[in-house]
């Protein structure tokens, strides 16, 4: 089911699913993508499809500037991700037939999970960062994102990649004030962490160290495994599985 969720003035496009359920009330968990991605990515919907037959809804949702939600890639901050993910979260609470709200993120994604799960934790009954990207704020205090060498004192207002991308400045701006460990320590209810120990994006060493700051968390690490879980998809997908029937996530 198609919603709109709005953001101040700006239109978040999401794809509300249900599952076979006679239940009154079932719980939902949002999912948000990564940096270039959108909500119809297989890996978000292997996970989406997943929750939606053991018993869970699910509410899928392209980020500013990402998929068919307003706003230009260039212009996307990790603030703006924030607040929209916020603004996501407060939308789920209203939603008829809704028990409890969970987050589940892929990459940035994952770090947005990471940060406004404890942000709201009151509200917030579990998270699962995949492949989070933790490491964004540190590289561009570092003059890096992603790949990409960015220096403040330039002068510049955009920087592209040699992938195509391109970026305001007001991202590595934003990106270098943010703290997520700081954060997430402040978050005290259960955590799935699952990680490919192949991924070239983001390191799984830093994760792991960084998932320490949780006092409820579990880490998965998959072997030969990419960013994106291209090669084991389904162990990530049963892995998940296992621990939300366990821990009755979807009860």
């Amino acid at each position: 089911m198609h919603h709109v969720i709005m953001d101040d003035n700006i239109r978040l496009d999401a794809e509300l699913t249900m599952p076979s359920s006679s239940k009154v009330e079932v719980p939902l968990c949002i999912i948000i993508h990564g940096f270039t991605g959108n909500k119809e990515e297989r890996h978000l919907l292997a996970v989406s499809d997943m929750m939606n037959e053991i018993g869970m809804a699910t509410l899928r949702v392209d980020m500013y500037g990402h998929g068919k939600s307003d706003g230009e890639f260039k212009n996307h901050t990790l603030y703006k991700w924030l607040n929209n993910a916020m603004a996501v979260i407060d939308y789920a609470r209203k939603l008829p037939g809704i028990s409890r709200i969970y987050l589940c993120g892929h990459s940035q994604g994952g770090l947005t999970v990471a940060m406004v799960g404890a942000m709201k934790r009151d509200q917030i009954s579990g998270i699962i960062p995949m492949s989070p990207a933790l490491m964004i704020p540190e590289q561009a205090r570092a003059g890096n994102i992603l790949g990409l060498e960015v220096d403040l004192h330039d002068g510049l207002d955009e920087y592209t990649s040699k992938d195509g991308w391109t970026l305001n400045s007001n991202y590595v701006r934003v990106a270098r004030t943010i703290y997520p460990e700081e954060e997430m320590k402040h978050y005290k209810g259960p955590v799935l962490i699952v990680h490919g120990e192949a991924d070239q994006t983001v390191p799984i060493d830093l994760v792991r160290e960084s998932s320490k700051c949780y006092s409820n968390c579990k880490f998965v690490s998959v072997p030969e495994d990419s960013h994106c879980y291209d090669y084991h998809l389904d162990t990530v997908v049963e892995e998940i599985r296992k621990y939300l029937i366990e821990n009755k996530w979807n009860v």
